[in-house]
């Protein structure tokens, strides 16, 4: 049976929806991703537009403006929505580790 699309976020699904809060474009988003993990994580170009048009397509994401070619993007509610449950996972993934090796803070 194939994975629900979207169910789960991978890291850099989560990241360019976590840029999407404030009105951005796609150059934006590559700069703001790298800055805000501290270049843990990185999104080629590529993967940033196939990402956009699926979250296009999927609700998640509305084009704000259009000026030639950059095009301006803004999370919906949905897209909010998606990014809540899948912050929800990660801090319950975060608390099983916690109570399995009794660690109170990250590494």
């Amino acid at each position: 049976m194939p994975r629900e699309k979207f169910r789960t976020l991978t890291e850099q699904m989560f990241y360019v929806l976590l840029c999407l809060k404030e009105e951005c474009y796609g150059l934006d988003i590559l700069d703001r991703i790298p800055a805000m993990t501290n270049g843990r994580v990185t999104v080629g170009s590529g993967t940033l537009y196939n990402l956009l048009e699926q979250f296009l397509d999927a609700g998640m994401i509305v084009e704000t403006k259009v000026e030639g070619r950059k095009r301006t993007y803004l999370i919906t509610e949905k897209g909010k929505e998606m990014l809540d449950a899948e912050y929800a996972r990660i801090v319950a993934q975060a608390q099983d580790y916690r109570a399995i090796f009794g660690k109170e803070e990250p590494l």
